[in-house]
């Protein structure tokens, strides 16, 4: 196995996602609390991209075994184990070795901060096992979305601040990191609606199976209004700096312009990959513009 098949494998440039909640929890909790580790900041980093890596590793190792990643229904290049005929046994191991590294790193971070982290940390690594793994894959069900929004976007943020802060608002978190959990939710859902013929044929109910094709794109359409428009309401409320509403209004331009040639272009197997790429740009659009907010407000 080479080192771009092991980046395959564990969809290295995917990583952007859990990065970008990660840093954005981390900063928002310097600007509320004024408190900021790089010891805690840097073994936090390692732990959520190892927790990430495995679960996409998981993914990649279930997928191909229970014959949803076929050669025939696949057009991504990126699936070595399809395309290439690497062992999906390596897929495995290096998921095994990647949560054990995580977890060591969690209890180090636990025994700077509290010992409530293992356990936060325990069922964030179970639900990215059962997330592909077990008797009844949550991506096999419509509630993919949910979770992969919940714990990517909700649960990661709220982790991230608490263990820069070493306090958390429950409610105040939840609010905040709600943007992160929608627009993660519609980068699955632009996946699962580019996989429908695959996932149909591999026997998934995915939230885009169950849904028409115009409900799918009215349910993406509103993640993108909503997810940009929540940030300039949290300001109004004072939940999160006012500089917040001019880069979230500067974002949504382009943010919105990358949705609407998404949908043009269409949502099928043979776009997929410009389709992903697209709906990342996006989160990452929204990522920049918060964080920029929350760095211009610790700068002032």
């Amino acid at each position: 196995m080479t080192i771009k098949q092991f980046n395959r494998i564990v969809e290295i440039r995917t990583k952007v996602i859990s990065m970008g909640t990660f840093l954005s929890g981390s900063i928002y909790a310097a600007v509320i609390t004024g408190t900021w580790s790089w010891n805690r900041f840097i073994v936090m980093l390692f732990a959520v991209l190892f927790v990430d890596m495995g679960t996409t590793g998981f993914n990649s190792y279930f997928d191909y075994i229970s014959g949803t990643d076929k050669a025939e229904l696949n057009f991504e290049r990126d699936k070595v184990l399809v395309h290439e005929g690497v062992d999906p046994r390596l897929a495995l191991y290096i998921s095994l070795a990647l949560f054990t590294s995580a977890g060591v790193l969690g209890l180090l971070l636990a025994w700077w901060t509290s010992f409530w982290l293992v356990v936060v940390g325990g069922i964030c690594m179970i639900v990215g096992f059962l997330y592909t793994g077990g008797p009844l894959p949550i991506s096999r069900t419509p509630f993919g979305e949910l979770f992969a929004g919940g714990f990517l976007g909700t649960v990661l943020f709220g982790i991230s601040y608490y263990v820069q802060a070493l306090s958390i608002d429950v409610q105040r978190s939840i609010l905040v990191s709600l943007p992160h959990l929608i627009l993660i939710g519609m980068i699955l859902t632009v996946n699962n609606t580019c996989d429908r013929k695959a996932d149909t044929i591999a026997g998934r109910r995915t939230l885009s199976i169950v849904l028409s094709k115009e409900s799918n794109h009215l349910l993406m359409r509103f993640m993108v209004i909503i997810s940009f428009f929540l940030p300039i309401l949290y300001a109004i409320f004072n939940l999160v700096p006012l500089a917040t509403i001019p880069c979230m209004i500067v974002a949504f331009i382009p943010a919105w312009r990358t949705y609407r040639q998404m949908k043009i272009r269409g949502f099928s197997l043979e776009t997929k990959g410009p389709s992903m790429a697209s709906v990342s740009r996006i989160f990452l659009m929204y990522c920049s513009a918060f964080f920029l907010a929350m760095l211009g407000s610790l700068v002032m």
